[in-house]
Formats: C-alpha cells, structure tokens, sequence
C-alpha cells in the first residue's frame, strides 16, 4: 500500500457460454493488465469461468469438472501475479452445485465463498441450479487432492486490509451478508455479480452500492456480467462501479462489446479512521461478532509504489468541483447559516443585530445572512446596524465596498473610527503608537469588538460574528476582540468556501450594485488591515503572505481533521494535488506552520461563542474537537522535519 491506499479493480472480461477454457484466458488476460496497472485486488463477474447463462448446462458433470480444471490452470499460469485474484464458478460440495467466488492468488487457490441469497423470481431461476450458503453443513471441500475451505462467512486478511466476498442478489436483501462481514473486519467488500440490464435499473444498482459502501464504511468493488453472456431473453452490460464510504470513485462503461477494466485506489486509513470515530458502528458489531466468527485466510499484498499512485486528489475538499454540486452546497450552507441566526433571534426575542462591515469576504457573508435571515423573519433590515470601524490601517477599496454594500442592502450604516480611541488606549498603556507590534494590531481588534457589543446592548440586538473556521483552525484572531461575538454564523466554513458562497450569493442571489460589489470583494486580497497601507493607499498586511495560502491550509485542515491524518500522508496528498502550483519545501513550510499554530491557539477555541455547524469538520469543543489548550506539537513537527 502507499499511505494507506489500496488499488483494486473490477475486471469485465468477453466470454463464451460454457467455454471454459477460452473464459479463463481471457481472465488471465485481464488479470495481468490489472497487474501492469499494480491493481492489487481485482474482482470479476459472477459465474464467469462458465458464464452466468448456461442455465441447465450447470448440472453437467463435464462443465463442473471443467471448471474447476480451469480455476485450477488459471491459478497455474498466474503464479507469478501478486494480485489477489477473484473469480465466479460452480462448485459441487456435499452433493449440491453452489455459486461460488473463488479466491486465488501466487498459484494457490485460498477459498470459496457461495452465494447467500438465490435470485428466484421475475427472470431468475437459480434454486433450479444452485443452493444457497446456509444449506452447507461443512466449512471444507476436496478438490484436486487439495482440501479447501468453503463458507460466506470468510475474510480475506492482510495487515488492515480485510476482504468481504458476496454474490449479486446478496447486496439486494435487507441484511446484506457483507453487512455481517463489516461488523467483523471487512473493510473491503466485493460483489461479482450478473444483474442483467433494464430500463431505470443501473441508477438503482449504483445506489445500493454507494449506500452499502456507506452503512458499512467501507471499499466496494462491484463486477457485473457483460458482452459474451447469452442473449436468449437477458442482455449484460458489464458494468462496473468503486465505491469507498458513500463516495463512488469510478464506474465503467456500460454496454461494451469488448473487455472492461475500472481501476481505483480505495484508502484503508481513512476507512479504518471513520470506524473508530463512528462509536454506533463498534457498538452494533458486538451484538453479531459473539454469534459469528469468520473463517479468516491470510493473503499478501506487495509494497505500493508511490508513482503508481492515481487516485485524484482534490486541492480543494470543502469546495465541489462541479458547478451543479457547489451550487447545491452553497445554497445548503447559506440556509443553515440563516435558519440558525433565525432561531437564535426568536430564542432571544430580538428585533436588531449589529454586523461590524469591513468590505472582506467574513463581514460580507455574516451582513448577508443577516440580512437574509431579517427578510425569513419579515424585519426590517433597516434594524440591522451595519458598523464600518475604519483605522490605522483601512483602506479606501475596502471602505467603500463596505458602505457600497450597506447602503444597496438596505441596512442601517453606522461609522465609528476607531483611530482616536485607539491612539488614546496605547499612549494610557505606554505604547508609542508607531510600533507596529502585536499589542497595535490587538487594540484595533479588540476596540472594534467593544464597540459592536456594545451597541448591541444600547439597540437591544446580537452581535453577529463573523469569522471563519480557517481563522480558528490558524488562531488568527485577536483573543476577547473579533475571537468573540454573541453568535458566530461563519464558524463552521472555511475560508475557501467563503469566497464561494459570496461569489454564488452575488451570481444567483442578487444583481445591481450589489453583485458588483459583492465581485470586488471576492478580489480584494484577505487582510485585517491593521497596519497601515502603503503609500499608494493599498492594501499592505496581506493574511496569506504572512501565515501561509489559505487553500493549502484548508487542505491540511481537512485531511487532520475529517480524516485524522499524519503530516506525512497530507504532505503526499498535497504534492499530488498542488504539484503545478507549490514546490515541495513551499507545501513543507507552510504545513510547520499549520500546525504550529493549530496547537498553539487552542485556547481560542476552547471557549468559542455558539455557532452553526455546516459540514463534516468543525472546532467547536461542543462538536468535533475536544483538545487540551497545552498539548504538544513535538509528535507532528518532527514528522514534518524528517519529511524529503
């Protein structure tokens, strides 16, 4: 494996109806293109050493033996393959025919796994041929000189990769055998299957695999029958889906007239990772692993190689990448933000609200949602205070986008400077007022925070906050200043997402000035504009020129967080998706200071105001993290260090 990721493969080869022989070269050629591609587990159809539609030809003494001849011969000639290896063939054990999965691998045949549940209704007749798991009395079958085991509930296990096999209409039933082998250990689930096509039906098969990839948390590697099968009444389309969590990471073609391979990397870590967070998962286990102990086969699987690696990584994971997804997202986002703020008003039997507006992208969405939320509730926005608190170092473009936007919104447009204020409370503490230190930045922050409270209590309103999950994952911001508000809408999404919501809130939501405005903000460049602009009146205390990009960080954030990720996997999945835009000593660097930050400022978010959480990640010690404000960072950082 390489960090975690398996690469598997659901292999649809061309058959021929009862031709055994031809069937298994032809999987033995698909097998080794898999192999080339370093697929370590590589799944086909059902029944596919005979095909799926021989129908009374399975009661054949000759095609049996023939079956089991060619596994055998197919096992042979790929005795130099490491791939594990699985294939669908009958199997005569205690004078019954069952359909099995038989598992190969390095010459040597581990196992066979009959089908559970017979398909016998509408087209299928299968209780004509086969008979199911539950009718074994024994767990052991002799072939070949050989005896070999025999049983559905069987693993496939090597290090913390663990195999669950079932068969087709298994995954249609209301307990799924591989449901029963997840609660023991499986963390990858494989289905050959023959469902033939119809009309509506293929959106349906996709759905049951991506739910029980779900309910299960795990990999699911799907192999349906295809061209070659007997077209008599039924037509095959081949497909073939990869599902990991809920998550479909690959589907094939259907409907070729030619063989089909779907590669993909499923991640065991992150699996393992989301069993051990999702406590109902162990719990419910416990009630089924006392009752069931699986057969438990040891394989092998060969060191990955990071150059094979294939699976595409998303430098943006909190953003969907297609335009239809992030407009459903932000949409989603924006009405919880607002459904939120709006109980949290009538809870309080408030009539107004105070944003502090600095025309960046955080005070734009928190004066949005408002504003939002004040049509929702049929107030008037004229009582919502929009505050612009210009200072030391506020510039013209964001001043003015800020009152551009308070005036076209219709909202109560208060102006406070807060450089005498400001300039009085360093010379009362002995500060020069020209040293641009942490103490002058932190005055700015924490008089602006002073004014917006206590406004809200003169106007009898909330104080709105408005900073970021990004913000609190860094500590960037001022401790008892903009760290505090009376709730905080935007806690709960990342500054990444931010500027989309705002793009999509000035695209979709508005028009006129407003859209206009809302577009400048978007390129305005972050900053708290605590230091004094240049000479040219710009912007000088640029946020992501000193801490770092923020999609970089958002990135890292999402893969320690979602996914409890080391620094040297988030360093591997961040050269593969930033690997045009940042050198590796960039991403190295800017990672140090992730997490240096990340632990350091944790008591900032040990004591956060209420706010909504909107996705998968939050920091809210009443949420997703729970962290002592003095833990260490040595672990993490001398990992970092050590990295190439």
């Amino acid at each position: 494996m390489v960090y975690g990721f398996v690469k598997v493969a659901a292999a649809v080869p061309v058959l021929q109806v009862a031709d055994c022989e031809y069937n298994v070269e032809q999987i033995e050629h698909l097998l080794r293109r898999a192999a080339m591609l370093d697929a370590r587990i590589v799944v086909f159809p059902e029944l596919s050493v005979t095909g799926y539609s021989c129908m009374d030809l399975f009661m054949q003494d000759s095609l049996q033996r023939q079956a089991v001849t060619a596994l055998f011969e197919l096992a042979r000639r790929t005795r130099n393959v490491e791939a594990l290896c699985i294939v669908g063939m009958p199997l005569a054990v205690e004078s019954r025919l069952m359909n099995t999965a038989a598992v190969i691998q390095k010459g040597k045949v581990l196992g066979f796994v009959p089908k559970t549940c017979m398909s016998n209704y509408g087209e299928y007749q299968e209780r004509r041929w086969f008979s199911p798991a539950g009718d074994l009395s024994t767990d052991r079958v002799t072939l070949n000189g050989g005896e070999y085991p025999v049983s559905a509930n069987m693993l496939f296990t090597c290090g913390k990769v663990a195999v669950g096999i079932e068969l087709c209409e298994d995954l249609w039933t209301p307990v799924p055998p591989s449901s029963l082998l997840a609660m023991q250990g499986a963390n990858i689930l494989v289905n050959l299957s023959a469902s033939n096509e119809l009309t509506g039906k293929h959106e349906y098969v996709k759905s049951l695999v991506r739910q029980q990839s779900a309910r299960c948390i795990a990999g699911y590697i799907y192999a349906a029958a295809g061209f070659g099968e007997s077209s008599t009444d039924l037509v095959f389309a081949g497909k073939g889906f990869i599902a990991e969590n809920g998550t479909l990471l690959g589907e094939s073609e259907r409907f070729p007239m030619r063989e089909k391979l779907l590669v993909g990397e499923i991640d065991i870590d992150y699996l393992h990772h989301d069993r051990l967070v999702t406590t109902s998962f162990a719990q419910e286990a416990r009630r089924f692993v006392d009752a069931r102990q699986a057969i438990r086969i040891p394989f092998s699987l060969p060191d990955g190689d990071e150059k094979a690696f294939a699976r595409p990584v998303d430098p943006h994971p909190f953003v969907p990448s297609s335009d239809a997804a992030r407009e459903e997202r932000c949409n989603e986002i924006f009405n919880i933000q607002v459904n939120a703020l709006a109980r949290r008003m009538t809870y309080a039997r408030l009539q107004a609200a105070v944003v502090g507006v600095s025309g960046g992208l955080d005070s734009t969405l928190a004066l949005l949602v408002t504003a939002m939320t004040f049509d929702a509730m049929k107030i008037p926005r004229a009582q919502i205070a929009g505050v612009t608190m210009p200072g030391f170092g506020t510039t013209p473009r964001t001043h003015e986008n800020a009152v551009r936007l308070i005036r076209a919104l219709g909202v109560t447009r208060k102006e406070i400077s807060i450089v005498d204020a400001c300039t009085r409370h360093l010379a009362d503490i002995g500060h020069d007022g020209k040293t641009h230190d942490t103490t002058f930045e932190n005055a700015q922050a924490r008089e602006r925070t002073q004014i917006l409270m206590d406004l809200a209590n003169k106007l009898d309103g909330l104080m709105v906050g408005t900073g970021d999950l990004s913000e609190l994952a860094l500590g960037w911001t001022t401790y008892g200043g903009d760290h505090i508000s009376m709730y905080a809408v935007n806690a709960g999404i990342p500054k990444t997402l931010v500027r989309h919501l705002v793009e999509w809130i000035a695209l979709h939501r508005v028009d006129g000035e407003i859209r206009a405005t809302l577009l400048d903000i978007v390129d305005t460049p972050i900053s708290p504009e605590l230091i004094p602009a240049n000479k040219n009146g710009d912007i000088s205390q640029k946020t992501e020129e000193l801490v770092g990009p923020y999609e970089l960080h958002d990135f890292f954030l999402y893969h320690f967080m979602r996914y409890g990720a080391s620094p040297a996997k988030i360093y591997f999945l961040a050269r593969t998706a930033f690997k045009k835009k940042y050198a590796k000593d960039e991403i190295k660097k800017w990672m140090r200071i992730f997490f240096s930050r990340f632990f350091a400022q944790q008591f900032k978010r040990n004591c956060l105001p209420d706010g909504p959480k909107v996705g998968s990640v939050s920091l809210s010690p009443r949420c997703d993290w729970r962290m002592p404000s003095d833990a260490s960072a040595a672990l993490w950082l001398k990992e970092i260090d050590k990295l190439p």
